[in-house]
């Protein structure tokens, strides 16, 4: 698992900033380290100022473990796959809902592994140990995680996680690369066809704009 230390930069970095209500600008300067420290010497932890597996445990709230149970997937996983529900910014929807949508699809249930609500609390959707139905052609070895919203109030494509959620899908991917160390994540519009085969997913050639961030650049270094 990736360590955060002095110069580290990222999505991560500011998660930690904010557990540490510092202000998130990313970079993991000395006064983030300072405060890494006092945090390690207030939790009984090693004082060296770098964020490891344990002090981010410490460091982020696990999101609530009552809510959904997480287990390691019978099948080969290749690829964590993220997604958005494509409904408006603050509308809730739950695994009811989505299932009654991917149902009245002719799906045999909710498509989804795992689904991340407004409040940050995480649900089980479809069974990990069964294929998932969520990106065309790589369903067999891959894992589907969405987020609730990614659309404005107008209907356009939006990255619209609120804090909680974007604190939730951190600590589910960081369980996530517990159980399958090699998988890639990616958002659902990286999984677009190459069509001018330069080995680059650009946003000409998105099937669609979800998860509306890249989660491929966000989560690159867990």
């Amino acid at each position: 698992m990736e360590i955060y230390k002095r110069n580290s930069r990222g999505e991560v970095v500011k998660q930690i900033q904010k557990a540490l209500n510092l202000w998130p600008d990313g970079i993991y300067g000395r006064l983030t380290e300072e405060k890494v420290r006092e945090f390690q010497r207030d939790h009984g932890l090693t004082v060296d100022g770098v964020v490891g597996p344990a002090t981010l445990a410490k460091l982020l709230p696990k999101v609530t473990a009552s809510v959904f149970h997480l287990k390691r997937s019978k099948r080969r996983i290749d690829e964590i796959i993220i997604h958005c529900t494509a409904t408006r910014e603050g509308q809730e929807v739950t695994v009811d809902d989505i299932t009654r949508w991917h149902k009245a699809r002719n799906f045999s249930t909710i498509g989804y592994h795992y689904v991340v609500y407004l409040d940050g609390s995480v649900h089980n959707g479809r069974d990990v140990d069964i294929s998932g139905a969520h990106v065309e052609n790589r369903n067999s070895h891959t894992i589907g995680v969405v987020y609730v919203g990614g659309l404005d109030k107008n209907g356009k494509a939006k990255d619209t996680r609120t804090e909680a959620q974007k604190n939730a899908l951190l600590c589910l991917l960081l369980d996530l690369r517990k159980l399958y160390p090699h998988a890639k994540i990616l958002g659902h519009r990286d999984c677009s066809p190459d069509k001018n085969h330069n080995g680059i997913i650009e946003p000409w050639e998105w099937l669609k704009e979800c998860p509306c961030f890249s989660a491929k650049d966000e989560y690159s270094r867990i």
